[in-house]
């Protein structure tokens, strides 16, 4: 039940960055909504762990939502650099 909610949030706010935005914009929100998704995910998935576990998939989520938002970005400047040229 939590991964469906969690995909529905993040299909919620894929939607609702769609507007008025950038096809690279709308990339790199899907980017971090998807990474966002994944580590609520590892954490969930860690919270029925033992400690010693759930540290370990608390990491790999902080890990996630760090790539995520270095995907992101990436998608993002080049855009950037592509409005300079």
């Amino acid at each position: 039940m939590k991964l469906t909610k969690t995909f529905a949030v993040a299909i919620g706010i894929a939607a609702l960055s769609a507007c008025n935005s950038s096809p690279k914009e709308q990339a790199a929100d899907n980017i971090e909504a998807n990474a966002e998704a994944t580590a609520d995910n590892l954490e969930a998935v860690g919270d029925n762990a033992s400690d010693a576990v759930e540290a370990n998939f608390d990491n790999a989520a902080d890990a996630t939502r760090e790539a995520g938002e270095n995907n992101a970005d990436a998608v993002r400047e080049g855009a950037d650099a592509n409005k300079a040229n």
